[in-house]
């Protein structure tokens, strides 16, 4: 079975590196440009796994998560940050917002799927 990933990113560069190591480990990845985007494709969607960008335009990160976390179906679905946010706090921050780990930019390609997979 393919494991379904959805990825709330902004950036291009980030989403063709993560798209293409996903890709090539099997994964089926769906792209969301924003909190909003995001939070109407994990409804439509319900993937496995979200990788979740923390500095996004109009609804950040920490937000998305807590409303991604009120939502029945998805309630379960493990939620990671991937963020530059790499300061004392920012890690627990994530997590009190609801996310299930934390992964800091820049991503290591050779440890990335590793990571992830540790949440399914």
């Amino acid at each position: 079975m393919t494991n379904k990933v959805l990825v709330i990113e902004d950036n291009d560069q980030n989403i063709y590196l993560v798209n293409f190591i996903l890709e090539k480990h099997g994964f089926h990845v769906i792209q969301a440009r924003n909190g909003e985007e995001g939070i109407r494709l994990a409804l439509q969607q319900e993937p496995d796994l979200i990788l979740l960008d923390i500095q996004l335009p109009g609804m950040d990160g920490y937000t998305v998560a807590r409303a991604l976390r009120k939502i029945e179906s998805i309630k379960s679905v493990p939620i990671i940050a991937v963020t530059s946010y790499a300061m004392p706090g920012d890690r627990e921050h994530a997590l009190e917002a609801g996310c299930s780990g934390y992964i800091e930019k820049p991503i290591n390609p050779e440890t990335f799927v590793t990571e992830i997979q540790q949440h399914l």
